[in-house]
């Protein structure tokens, strides 16, 4: 008999969509895509970046031969780690199998935890998203949950960073207008981290970007793409199509159109700077016909990010998937469906930065309360993968005996030291009815939301230095917005 000792591959439940036959196939599709239809670049920069590696350029339109992706998927870091803002310490590593969760960004719309408004996204209902991502043990990082509206738009993502890293030490994904917004959000980063070779060495922060489908490379996104290369700093690149609609309806052919964007943007990148850390990945779903809607809670956009997660893995690719949302304008029974089915199956598919945690209404709204169950959902999630340990200490046989026929087993030694790995909720009722009325006989809605109410109101992040503080502020007050279109 052969003794199997890989705990990690042989006691942990994991899942797979596709054969690396399968994953080969979707690749090579993806990559005679590149080269035969080719994609548009919207960026004088990026194009004569892309004419001088070799790329066919004729107009905007950029036709990627086989041999410069093949080079530029062996440059591309396999090894991506975001690290705390306060410390500095390495905190995830984003590879292989690992999986972490967090927010989603831009929603224009908002509830508000007190009164239950729906209302625009806000500087505050930033700062109050962005505390209770960092009070929450199952979240692993930031994105702002709101496109801040009290603010003029062309520099609303400065204010949003700036409620992100007053309000967490967690690893934040920042979302950007343009480059200019980007470079004043990497300068304030860099203020944070001691200066501009420490935020490459130990970045806190991972810059997004992504291209508009089918295969269109805005201005916007590609000038970031090329800053965050330039920077060597991690990008995560990510279309997001709609099968029927902005894809083929073919789950195959949606693969297809989208690891073609994704990795003509991985082109770019390595082209800028070899080696640039790059993380790609996606939001593949369906186009709803019978509401038009870009669904958040359909089963075809688990399937498709798990069948990405693999495409990821056989590329040795990092890798951004999506999970914890829902398109439920109110957060009831559907929600909570949607959001663990695509909890649990991105754990166990082990896409490795997964945001939109809290988005309902198809993208459109930030919920908190779902942000606080989507929690709860991942500590479970994370023990379904765990697996079950299997060795002379886990059997048991000699407590088994020792108790024997009839006997308990609660006293023991062996129970104690070995109860936590059971999962003990935080948020969910296991208790007796009895009890459970005498406590107020509350939905796990209203014990959400009371959480969510408490950490607002109690939470204290762990704060920046004042001067740290200040030069942040004195970035976001003269912040100047470029009208789209602007050269300089």
């Amino acid at each position: 008999m052969t003794t199997r000792t890989n705990f990690k591959a042989y006691s942990s439940t994991k899942m797979n969509i596709l054969s690396e036959a399968q994953c080969h196939e979707l690749v090579m599709a993806a990559v005679e895509a590149m080269w035969r239809t080719g994609t548009d670049f919207h960026d004088k920069e990026s194009l004569e970046i892309l004419r001088k590696a070799g790329c066919w350029v004729d107009g905007k339109r950029v036709r990627i031969p086989a041999n410069i992706t093949e080079r530029c998927l062996r440059s591309c870091q396999k090894h991506v780690v975001l690290c705390n803002s306060r410390t500095g310490a390495r905190e995830l590593f984003i590879e292989g199998n690992n999986a972490y969760f967090g927010s989603g960004p831009c929603t224009p719309f908002t509830r508000n935890p007190f009164t239950n408004e729906r209302h625009r996204a806000t500087r505050q209902s930033v700062g109050w998203a962005t505390k209770v991502l960092d009070a929450l043990p199952n979240i692993d990082y930031a994105m702002s949950l709101g496109i801040v509206q009290d603010v003029p738009l062309l520099v609303s993502d400065r204010h949003e960073f700036e409620q992100q890293i007053l309000h967490t030490d967690k690893p934040i994904i920042t979302v950007c207008v343009d480059e200019w917004g980007q470079a004043d959000v990497i300068k304030m980063a860099e203020i944070v981290a001691g200066g501009e070779e420490e935020l490459r060495r130990n970045p806190f922060i991972c810059l997004y970007a992504e291209p508009i489908s089918p295969g269109v490379h805005c201005k916007e996104a590609a000038q970031k793409l090329v800053l965050g290369a330039k920077k060597g700093l991690p990008t995560i690149y990510t279309p997001c199509i709609m099968a029927g609609g902005t894809a083929p309806a073919t789950m195959a052919g949606v693969m297809v159109q989208g690891l073609c964007e994704s990795l003509s943007g991985m082109v770019l990148s390595q082209c800028t700077r070899e080696g640039a850390p790059f993380i790609m990945g996606g939001v593949y779903t369906v186009l709803d016909m019978g509401t038009t809607i870009f669904s958040y809670g359909a089963p075809e956009l688990h399937l498709l990010l798990a069948s990405l997660a693999d495409v990821a893995h056989y590329l040795n690719i990092p890798m951004f998937g999506t999970a914890g949302c829902t398109d439920s304008c109110i957060i009831d029974e559907q929600a909570g469906i949607e959001a663990a089915l695509s909890i649990a199956m991105t754990n166990m598919s082990g896409a490795n930065l997964n945001h939109d945690t809290g988005y309902s209404e198809y993208g459109t709204t930030s919920n908190l309360d779902l942000v606080v169950i989507a929690d709860e959902v991942l500590g479970m999630a994370r023990r379904l993968t765990s697996g079950i340990r299997v060795d002379q200490e886990t059997l048991a046989l000699d407590v088994i005996e020792k108790v024997g026929p009839g006997g308990n087993f609660a006293d023991e030694d062996h129970t104690e030291e070995h109860v936590e790995e059971n999962y003990t909720p935080r948020l969910v009722n296991r208790a007796a009815r009895s009890i459970w009325e005498s406590t107020g006989g509350k939905t796990l809605t209203q014990v959400a939301n009371e959480k969510v109410r408490d950490i607002i109101n109690y939470h204290e992040p762990i704060p920046l230095p004042k001067d740290i503080s200040a030069k942040i502020r004195d970035i976001v007050e003269n912040a100047v917005g470029h009208m789209p279109g602007e050269d300089d």
